[in-house]
């Protein structure tokens, strides 16, 4: 795994390389939503596609993975390197806002998401898709590619699917409310520039 440095203060580029996976990750927290993937997982990307366009952040990834024995591992590395990015990008967090929060409709389906951009990892997954599959895409991997992230972006997240009766408009309803929310907490507050949004200094 290699970390380029940023010339640009929230920009980051993240490569990770191991025996299972290759994926890179390129983003840019204050955006205009563009996306671009090439990770050969159509369903994911569709969910990624809303993170980029409702979270405002540009979006570049790219993954090979050992698709060949089954999705996990390029799904959670995903998550991974994804996370790592948004930590290199945020860097000491000064001046942002931290928490943010979404519901997010789609015909029967609602979801809420809430981010804490704490510096301590942490996940809440309240799911239960009423399909276990979406086309051929196993939903089970939507939980390791959050595990993932939150690890690594040393993030609280809070994700419940509040009701649904399709498992698409669900997965669309948490990816939307991920990329509002997570546009909330990375949002530069004016009144907090300069300062760390926590009561210990550092987050």
């Amino acid at each position: 795994m290699s970390q380029a440095p940023s010339t640009q203060s929230r920009c980051a580029r993240v490569e990770r390389r191991t025996l299972e996976t290759q994926i890179r990750v390129s983003l840019d927290l204050d955006g205009q939503g563009r996306a671009s993937f090439a990770t050969g997982l159509p369903f994911l990307e569709h969910m990624l596609d809303q993170v980029a366009r409702h979270g405002l952040i540009d979006l570049d990834i790219e993954a090979v993975g050992d698709r060949h024995i089954d999705d996990h591992h390029t799904v959670e590395d995903l998550g991974i390197t994804l996370g790592q990015a948004l930590a290199q990008a945020l860097g000491d967090k000064q001046g942002i806002r931290r928490y943010g929060h979404a519901y997010v409709p789609l015909d029967e389906a609602l979801s809420r998401v809430v981010v804490d951009l704490s510096g301590r990892p942490g996940l809440v997954y309240d799911v239960n898709f009423t399909r276990a599959r979406i086309g051929v895409f196993d939903v089970d991997l939507f939980r390791e590619f959050f595990q993932g992230l939150v690890n690594h972006a040393g993030m609280t997240l809070h994700i419940d699917n509040l009701r649904g009766l399709n498992a698409h408009h669900q997965a669309e309803t948490i990816f939307k409310a991920f990329g509002r929310a997570l546009r909330l907490a990375i949002e530069p507050d004016p009144r907090m520039a300069g300062l760390v949004p926590s009561t210990k200094g550092a987050l």
